[in-house]
């Protein structure tokens, strides 16, 4: 408490399209490549996978190693349930596992 809280201008969701984001909603995870935003709050994402199974967090993020993966394609997230995401640094997975 006490702390002085600064606020950083991000560029809105805008700055998300073209970057690769591993998603985290509140029932599921994916994925993919943001391409576009729909009606301000639905992600189109490209290359999209719905992973059932991350594994161990720490190596899903920094290596890129998921346990259970589902490709699906082009996914519409709506962002009014995704709880947190995450700079995705590797290829996106094609293959299922």
């Amino acid at each position: 408490m006490g702390k002085k809280v600064s606020k950083k201008d991000v560029n809105g969701l805008d700055s998300l399209i073209g970057k690769k984001y591993f998603f985290r909603a509140v029932t599921y995870h994916v994925v993919g490549k943001v391409v576009g935003i729909l009606h301000e709050n639905i992600l189109k994402i490209e290359g999209a996978s719905w992973i059932a199974e991350s594994g161990r967090f720490m190596q899903a993020i920094k290596n890129g190693e998921l346990s259970e993966i589902e490709p699906v394609g082009d996914v519409y997230l709506n962002l009014d349930t995704v709880v947190d995401f995450y700079p995705w640094k590797h290829e996106l997975p094609t293959e299922q596992k």
